[in-house]
């Protein structure tokens, strides 16, 4: 099973594509496990509209933020998927930038359709 990080902007791309998350990670990268943080589930509650944050709350397994990282979000993501070797859900270029830097893996919306592993 592979432990999947979920960016708040990853998680709205999905949403917003109608994308049946279990089916497509399943199809893009096997059996996995959504992990949150804290920073994500409070940019998402801020988001506020219709993200199904109930239902990702139930299918993750929430954990603390790494210690000594600082409080951005991305840092904190970036830190786990480091240690861990765990793929970001995100749609962030930037962060998406920040990962390859790292030759680290994301997962991303592509055209509003289905996930790719990158």
């Amino acid at each position: 099973m592979i432990k999947v990080l979920i960016d708040a902007c990853g998680w709205k791309a999905v949403i917003d594509a109608g994308i049946n998350i279990d089916k497509s990670l399943l199809e893009t990268v096997g059996t996995t496990q959504l992990v949150l943080i804290p920073n994500v589930v409070r940019e998402l509650e801020a988001l506020g509209g219709n993200l199904m944050l109930d239902m990702l709350l139930s299918k993750s397994e929430e954990i603390p933020a790494p210690d000594g990282i600082g409080n951005h979000t991305d840092d904190q993501l970036l830190e786990l998927a480091k240690l861990n070797n765990w793929p970001i859900l995100t749609v962030d270029t930037e962060l998406k930038r920040r990962i390859s830097q790292l030759n680290l893996n994301w997962i991303e919306v592509v055209g509003n359709k289905h996930l790719r592993l990158i």
